[in-house]
């Protein structure tokens, strides 16, 4: 069974926005930390949040 594309927009809600931005941020961060130990790659990833904070990996 393959799961259907979704369609990209911006989330209107502010919390709801939030609510994703922190799920997605620690999977991209979590993707990132897989690539560096599976593939010994060199991995940077910066993330600036919507109030400026700065996340890293």
């Amino acid at each position: 069974m393959v799961r259907g594309k979704i369609q990209v927009k911006r989330t209107e809600n502010a919390t709801s926005r939030q609510v994703t931005f922190s799920k997605r941020r620690n999977g991209l961060l979590n993707k990132a930390y897989e690539l560096s130990v599976l593939c010994e790659a060199e991995v940077a990833a910066i993330i600036f949040s919507q109030k400026g904070r700065l996340y890293e990996f």
